[in-house]
Formats: C-alpha cells, sequence, structure tokens
C-alpha cells in the first residue's frame, strides 16, 4: 500500500495542474518516458504501471472518467532473477550475532528466528499478535497480502527464543503501556515495532556477522524456501508455507539449489 501510494504522488508531481480526464495516450506514454528518466529499475517501473492502471480504474468505477487509456500501456518485461541467498553456515553466524550487552537482545534474537524459521515477510513478522502465535502446538498464523491467512510450523529453537522473550523482556517493554498491546514484538517503548526498524536491526547483525551488505529480510525468505527444498520438501508445501497464490513464483527457488541441479545434471545428462 505504502508503495502504491508513492507511486501515485509521483504521478500527481508528473501531472502538475492538468486534468486526467485530458489525458490521452500519448500523454500516458510521456509518463512512463518521464520515469525512464529517473533511472527506475524495470521491476520499479512496471509496478508504477500497475497502480496507474489500478487508480484510473478506480476513477472509472467513480464515474470520474469514461477511458482508461493506462490499460493500452505495455508493462516492460522484467526477467526473473535468481534470488540471493544464505548458506545454512551463514545463517547459523545471523542467528547467533546477538548479544546479551544489546539494547532487546531477546526481542531481537527471537526475531530473527522467527524470520528463518517461518520464511514470514518483514511485514508479518511486524504485524504478528500473540494470538496468532501457538507455541503449545508450535506453529503460528502469518496475515499476507490482502489479509489472507496461513499457518506456519515453528521449530524449536524459535520457540525457546520466543518462550525467553515473553519471560524476561516483553513485560518489562508493555509494564507502562494499558491497555497490553496484542502485538508479538514491541518497541523498546511498547509499541508495534515498524518493520523499518527490523530492516536496521537485521542490517547491523549482519554487519556484525560479516554477511553481505544488501543482505535484507526478504534473503532469510528466500534462504528459508532454498533449505526446505534442499531437504527434500515438496514444492506445494513450500508455496503454501511461503503464501505464494502461483507454484510459479516458488518455482524460482528449485534454480537455487545448485547441490540438487548438479545432481539432477550428472544423473541424467549424457555426458554429466
Amino acid at each position: 500500500m505504502k508503495a502504491y501510494a508513492r507511486d501515485i504522488r509521483r504521478f500527481t508531481e508528473w501531472l502538475g495542474g492538468r486534468s486526467i480526464a485530458s489525458l490521452g495516450i500519448q500523454d500516458l506514454s510521456d509518463y512512463v518516458g518521464w520515469l525512464h528518466e529517473r533511472g527506475l529499475a524495470p521491476t520499479s517501473l512496471a509496478r508504477h504501471l500497475v497502480s496507474l492502471r489500478l487508480f484510473l480504474r478506480y476513477l472509472q468505477l467513480e464515474g470520474i472518467l469514461q477511458h482508461n487509456h493506462a490499460e493500452l500501456l505495455n508493462s516492460p518485461q522484467v526477467w526473473e532473477r535468481v534470488p540471493s541467498v544464505l548458506s545454512p553456515q551463514q545463517v547459523e553466524a545471523l542467528l547467533a550475532s546477538p548479544r546479551p550487552y544489546d539494547k532487546c537482545f531477546l526481542r531481537n534474537r527471537a526475531i530473527l528466528e522467527f524470520l528463518y524459521a517461518t520464511g514470514c515477510r518483514v511485514s508479518e513478522v511486524a504485524q504478528l499478535k500473540l494470538e496468532d502465535v501457538h507455541l503449545n502446538d508450535r506453529y503460528c498464523i502469518c496475515r499476507g497480502k490482502g489479509n489472507k491467512q496461513r499457518v506456519v510450523p515453528l521449530g524449536q529453537r524459535a520457540i525457546e527464543a520466543f518462550e525467553y522473550y515473553m519471560a524476561r523482556e516483553r513485560p518489562l517493554l508493555v509494564k507502562n503501556v494499558v491497555p497490553s498491546p496484542p502485538w508479538a514484538f514491541v518497541s523498546y517503548r511498547g509499541k508495534r515495532l515498524r518493520r523499518e526498524r527490523i530492516w536496521e536491526l537485521l542490517k547491523f547483525y549482519a554487519l556484525r556477522a560479516g554477511l553481505p551488505p544488501d543482505i535484507s529480510p526478504h534473503t532469510l525468505r528466500h534462504s528459508f524456501a532454498t533449505h526446505l527444498l534442499a531437504g527434500g520438501a515438496d514444492l506445494r508445501v513450500v508455496q503454501e508455507m511461503l503464501g505464494h497464490a502461483s507454484i510459479a513464483t516458488t518455482q524460482i527457488y528449485t534454480h537455487v539449489d545448485y547441490t540438487r541441479l548438479k545432481a539432477i545434471h550428472k544423473r541424467f545428462h549424457p555426458r554429466g
């Protein structure tokens, strides 16, 4: 939603004082050129056009526009890129990087464990509620895009990290907050932890662990899926745990497990 809002703000910046109803296909093509001049990546440019189409479609439904010329614009071809993942050893180094002298050390360790154990998006971890975490049954309920819910199992290490955080740290963080916040992970003031803050924490601990500087919460999501497939998990099960609407999105992870690809090549290729 924030990304779409930014896209529409950028469109209004280009629009200036002109009426949207006066725009033709040539005008909207000029908008695409204007976006190109700003050096946007093909993926960002494609999302801008999707945002524009949906916005103009909404104006059509409201009776403000008669025609949605944005439907005639072609999106740039977006090539699939093999996602970068961490090795199991790198993941271990990252999860071990929080230290007892860090502020909110137990919370930070639990967040890292949850990101890797569940493959959740960073926004899903930030919005996770206590009522969604079922430690006795070893699973949590994630709310993804479109508020779709899915059940994701929790491993023992993630459970233990969360239990330590709940017992020793969270009560101190929320003691002055009335009523008690429903969020699983809270800030040092007892409020819901922002997803941007989780990004910052991950960057900090990745630097401490000596990991690549471009690591992000999505890197742990990629690693979660890749390591599951490398361990023999069924692709459909991984799709369900990631919350992908299409299995085509999940299939990209089959290209990341190099050991599996090499084994298949050696077994089936005539000169493998």
